[in-house]
C-alpha cells in the first residue's frame, strides 16, 4: 500500500497510519504539492523458501568428468 497525505493530515492520524502499515507499506508526506518526508515499517517479512521454485532453471548440458581435468592442480 501506498498512501500519500499532507502534514495536516497526517499530523492529526500519525498514531492510526503507523499502525495501519505492515512490512511493504509506505505513506508519503506531502506540504504543498512536494513530497517531504515518507513512513515506512522497519520490521521485515521473512521469506521463506518455496521448494520447487527454481525447477527448470538448471540444465546439465553433459555429464561427464572431462572439463574438470582443467582443475587438476586446484584439486
Amino acid at each position: 500500500m501506498s498512501l500519500t497525505v499532507t502534514v495536516g493530515e497526517a499530523q492529526a492520524q500519525l498514531p492510526e497510519l503507523i499502525a495501519r502499515l505492515t512490512s511493504n507499506d509506505q505513506v508519503v508526506i506531502l506540504q504543498g504539492d512536494r513530497p517531504v518526508a515518507e513512513l515506512r515499517s522497519t520490521t521485515k517479512t521473512k521469506l521463506r523458501p518455496q521448494f520447487g521454485a527454481c525447477k527448470g532453471m538448471l540444465t546439465i548440458v553433459t555429464e561427464d568428468d572431462e572439463h574438470l581435468q582443467d582443475f587438476v592442480e586446484y584439486m
